[in-house]
């Protein structure tokens, strides 16, 4: 809340450099600021009596919001790749997929493993369970499990996640 927004009886006002001015009426804070060309900003409306600050809101605005932005131009955002695995693949074919696995996990991303079954192929679900698995041996240094190989239906799903 800023300037007119205030509706308390007294503040704690803090100076526009930062300096303690002390308990003083809303109207007089106001005043103040209204004399030294700036508004009064409420910054800390849940303390007793409210803290207000003496500051000019617009540029503190701009600066969070420069501030902001920077922030989210340096956020990296964790994708979920997914890479699928039958439940009689061949040697070849998992030494391929898990080189996916490892890239991915290098880039920092989280990787869903899935071993997919097909027709009776669900009834030997302990294979699928021995593909998860030795994923997981192979990559043990980079990532850390996030879900345990569980079983969802005609597929069984292992999240990894990056070591930090």
């Amino acid at each position: 809340m800023i300037n007119d927004e205030i509706r308390v009886k007294e503040v704690r006002l803090v100076g526009a450099e930062g300096e303690q001015i002390g308990i003083k009426l809303t109207r007089e804070a106001l005043q103040m600021a209204i004399d030294l060309n700036l508004d009064l900003v409420n910054v800390a409306p849940q303390a007793k009596p409210p803290v207000c600050r003496i500051m000019d809101y617009g540029k503190f605005r701009y600066e969070q919001q420069k501030k902001e932005k920077e922030a989210r131009k340096n956020q990296k955002i964790v994708d979920i790749k997914e890479v699928w695995f039958r439940a009689n693949i061949e040697e070849h074919d998992y030494q391929t997929k898990l080189r996916n696995v490892v890239k991915f996990l290098k880039e920092g991303d989280k990787v869903k493993c899935s071993v997919r079954f097909r027709g009776r192929e669900i009834t030997h679900a302990s294979i699928g369970q021995k593909i998860l698995e030795r994923v997981k041996e192979e990559v043990v240094e980079l990532c850390i499990v996030e879900r345990q190989p569980k079983l969802e239906g005609r597929s069984m799903i292992m999240i990894l996640a990056p070591k930090a």
